[in-house]
């Protein structure tokens, strides 16, 4: 297909594009916070700066999954929740962004459970280990009525409403393929053997990210009470609200950028456009701020396509 890139890597990453909080190392409780804290000092940070991306750690995130998938027989989800996290630095300040793989393998199996045929789903995954995966999660939530992810995974498109946080201004493209310094020539391929991973983020500081959606959901809900776009500000806002106000919030587009290709990225302003749109909303311009949107939609729609392209 014309607008699909190869990628000579020995994992490739999922389709999927995610919307992170990293939370600063003091919001964590103790012992929590120490076990971060020496964490972050046997590993450093998958992110020294804000202009750069943590591609290769979500690489190291789809071989850790992988290797679990072969090691032993397949299970619904893990046996127990992951020590692992994201870390990014940003003017000296230290950022945790947990995986919690435990908590996001129950999200998917609800989502699977929601949109998979009866047939497909039984295949994949017994009746019996669905029901055993589903009482040990009751039992979960139960001790932890407050647990909430740190990570939102969306399959084959970024969602519009995950573009209401960020600005034109917080994106950030990093071409692949170059090798790290020491590493080995680009076509030995992107995420392996020092080939850098390429990637396509927004950051934003929390305090920014609640502002934009709560003024975007106000000019929504005057303007179409009803639309989708109107549910997805107030459901996106509501999640911002679970974490420490001074958090970093972050649109990766994970492994849609090897989807998408790089000229297509280049030219990718979804943020800006979003924001565009709701400049016309507020100033009265219904009918430009109905285009922008229809336009967007229709964009991301025709990604998605692709989940069901032979």
């Amino acid at each position: 297909m014309q607008d699909v890139t190869v990628v000579r890597t020995s994992v490739q990453p999922p389709y999927a594009a995610h919307l992170r909080v990293y939370e600063p190392l003091a919001a964590y409780p103790e012992p929590e916070r120490a076990r971060w804290q020496v964490y972050a000092a046997e590993r450093g940070p998958d992110a020294g700066e804000a202009a750069q991306p943590v591609a290769a750690a979500v690489l190291e995130e789809q071989r850790e999954a992988l290797a679990g998938l072969v090691s032993r027989t397949p299970r619904a989800l893990p046996e127990r929740e992951s020590g692992r996290a994201y870390l990014r630095v940003v003017d000296g300040v230290l950022y945790v962004c947990p995986w919690a793989t435990r908590l996001r393998s129950w999200q998917a199996l609800e989502e699977l459970r929601a949109g998979a045929p009866v047939a497909l789903l039984d295949a994949a995954l017994p009746p019996v280990a669905r029901a055993a995966a589903e009482a040990d999660r009751e039992r979960w939530r139960a001790e932890h009525p407050d647990a909430r992810p740190w990570i939102l995974t969306s399959r084959w498109e970024v969602p519009v409403r995950w573009f209401l946080p960020f600005g034109d201004e917080d994106r950030c493209f990093v071409p692949g393929g170059e090798p790290a310094p020491g590493g080995e020539p680009s076509g030995a391929g992107e995420g392996e053997r020092g080939g850098r991973p390429a990637a396509l983020f927004y950051l934003v500081p929390m305090a920014q990210a609640r502002r934009r959606v709560a003024r975007a959901y106000r000019a929504l809900r005057e303007a179409v009470p009803e639309g989708e776009l109107v549910r997805g500000a107030e459901q996106v806002g509501r999640w911002l609200e679970e974490f420490h106000p001074r958090s970093l919030v972050e649109l990766d587009y994970g492994g849609l950028v090897h989807l998408l290709g790089p000229e297509r990225l280049l030219a990718d302003r979804s943020a800006g456009e979003l924001e565009e749109g709701l400049r016309a909303l507020r100033a009265g311009d219904t009918a430009e701020a109905l285009r922008v949107y229809g336009e967007l939609t229709v964009r991301w729609r025709r990604v998605l396509a692709l989940r069901d392209a032979n």
